[in-house]
């Protein structure tokens, strides 16, 4: 177990270990989501990118040819993976 100390401030400070055990680095967000009890859950925030940014994600990838469903997930997940996403 992790103990925290709050500063006159109000504010802790997570220990490195605990930051690479949630996956977050540095510039990064935490979500805590309060729960009964006093209890508290914190979790790495995911973030949340907008549809807009896939229009034209494939369009580097494909050379003017068109792409199957399958060369179509890869690249997908390729890109998904390369931007953290699916981390959980």
């Amino acid at each position: 177990m992790n103990t925290l100390t709050v500063t006159t401030r109000g504010q802790v400070t997570f220990r490195k270990e605990v930051l690479q055990h949630l996956g977050v680095h540095p510039g990064e967000k935490i979500e805590l989501h309060l729960l009964p009890g006093g209890r508290a859950e914190r979790r790495a925030a995911q973030p949340k990118g907008a549809f807009s940014a896939l229009r034209g994600l494939l369009q580097s990838k494909t050379n003017g040819t068109r792409l199957g469903i399958e060369e179509i997930n890869t690249a997908i997940a390729e890109a998904g993976s390369a931007a953290g996403a699916g981390d959980a």
